[in-house]
């Protein structure tokens, strides 16, 4: 497997230094349990792109299954106190005011952590502990659909985008994209908008085709009929759509979500939002 970070950069500076001891604890509790993992956020962002950014949380991939043994261990050798902040996509592990994120989903359901994050990851050292961080297409993949108004990572996308975009996997990205395959076309086509001088830098022929997606679907409605997908890339910002006006959510109607996750999901706002403004040190959003 072929190596794709970018030059070097000291990434193991972006946390202060009593949270980075905890987070090589973490790190190594979990290589010594056998657990499968990826290091992801702040971490996995600043390799690709060169972009040192302060990171107030650890973010680290498993596969739904190995969520709860990702938590018994850190439980076991840390003496943390885990949870599910979210039973479809999100555990914690907390010890006194540091806390790790245990990421097996995303909060839209979408970007389900599968066998392939770890096939196409890459290998590095984190805070000196050899570990894999996730793909950039996976990174591009989950950060596309957070455009909350309080959050949104386009500009992450874009500078992923303008790191690597030769060495993207433009095919798979294109099958990770799936259904949605219009979000990653308006990120291309920003990008373009971002960088004029750099567009042929994504493939024509990944452009081409999702343009020729476009022009095929330009002369008729979907047979979807009054289905609101705006849900699926804000939890908050098209509520008003399936509460007030009548669509039905995309979360549901094409099986990312349950009603009930959708209704936790939801919950959460109101709690994030108080978070943010008293600086909680454990918020319930987590950096995908």
């Amino acid at each position: 497997m072929s190596e794709r970070v970018a030059a070097p950069v000291d990434g193991d500076s972006i946390a202060p230094e009593e949270k980075s001891q905890f987070y090589r604890d973490v790190l190594v509790t979990l290589r010594e349990a056998g657990i499968d993992f990826l290091v992801g956020g702040a971490y996995a962002f600043t390799r690709y792109t060169q972009i040192d950014r302060k990171t107030k949380d650890f973010d680290l991939f498993v596969r739904a299954a190995d969520v709860e043994p990702a938590m018994a261990a850190l439980e076991r050798a840390l003496g943390c106190r885990t949870e599910f902040a979210f039973k479809h996509w999100l555990g914690k592990a907390y010890c006194g005011r540091n806390f790790v994120d245990i990421i097996f989903s995303s909060g839209n359901g979408v970007a389900t952590v599968d066998d392939l994050w770890f096939t196409h990851s890459n290998e590095h050292a984190v805070l000196g502990v050899p570990v894999r961080i996730i793909p950039p297409e996976e990174l591009l993949w989950s950060k596309a659909f957070i455009m909350e108004r309080e959050r949104y990572d386009g500009a992450d996308v874009i500078h992923i985008i303008h790191a690597v975009a030769e060495t993207l996997d433009w095919e798979r990205l294109l099958r990770r994209f799936g259904a949605y395959w219009r979000v990653l076309l308006s990120n291309m086509v920003l990008f373009g908008f971002v960088y004029p001088g750099e567009r042929t830098r994504i493939p024509q022929w990944a452009m081409q085709e999702l343009l020729e997606r476009l022009q095929r679907d330009l002369d008729y409605d979907s047979a979807l009929g009054r289905l609101c997908q705006g849900t699926i890339v804000s939890r908050e910002q098209f509520l008003i759509d399936v509460q007030r006006w009548g669509y039905a959510d995309g979360r549901v109607e094409r099986g990312e979500m349950t009603t009930e996750e959708v209704a936790d999901w939801t919950s959460a706002i109101e709690r994030s939002k108080q978070g943010r403004r008293h600086n909680d040190p454990n918020p319930t959003d987590a950096e995908a």
